[in-house]
């Protein structure tokens, strides 16, 4: 998708130009270190190459600009998970190693320790006190839940399940799992060990 660069509000001198989903993603990167009581406005406006008054007026308070990362990283992790769950030609097994395997790239994409799951790193923290970052999560992990089931629901239809299988309770099963890898790649599992984890998940989820 084309992303356009959009002029700062004017003040002394040439008004300076930003990438807000650059900038965005920097937001998303300072938050996905120090957590979101950790970032300070300074912090994640010195990683966006942006001063205060800019990134306040293009994305609003700290609260705000973290609940757009949050639905960007959301975004871009789902797109993940949607081509390997949604690939006609992928029988379950395959699937679900390939859905697996694409969040482990992300968990390890950063610079020196795993990072994990952002929303799972970051969020879990902050839900307890704060009702919207609540909601979000909360609709976040449902959708996660129902995505799979359906998947599972066409491996009965393909005989790759059994018809009595609760298809339900299986999804909740896999997604969990995939929490578990983040954090468990935040605590220093290797890459390695947690894609023979995966692998043996998906062995006991197709039966074997």
């Amino acid at each position: 998708m084309a992303q356009n660069k959009v002029p700062e509000s004017k003040g002394r001198g040439r008004p300076r130009a930003y990438d807000p989903q650059t900038a965005l993603q920097q937001a998303l990167g300072v938050f996905w270190s120090t957590g979101y009581s950790g970032a300070s406005l300074d912090s994640i406006a010195t990683a966006a190459g942006m001063n205060r008054p800019s990134l306040y007026a293009a994305f609003g308070d700290k609260h705000s600009l973290y609940i757009k990362a949050l639905e960007q990283y959301w975004e871009f992790a789902v797109a993940s998970m949607h081509e390997a769950l949604t690939d006609p030609a992928l029988t379950l097994r395959e699937a679900l190693t390939r859905f697996y395997e694409g969040q482990l790239s992300i968990y390890f994409s950063g610079e020196g320790q795993p990072r994990g799951c952002f929303a799972i790193g970051t969020a879990t923290t902050e839900a307890v006190e704060d009702p919207e970052i609540r909601d979000v999560l909360s609709d976040r992990l449902s959708r996660l839940d129902a995505d799979l089931e359906a998947r599972l629901r066409v491996a009965i239809d393909r005989g790759e399940l059994r018809s009595d299988v609760d298809t339900g309770a299986l999804a909740v099963l896999a997604a969990s799992l995939l929490h578990s890898i983040s954090i468990r790649a935040r605590a220093g599992k290797s890459r390695e060990e947690l894609t023979e984890l995966a692998r043996n998940a998906v062995s006991v989820i197709c039966g074997g």
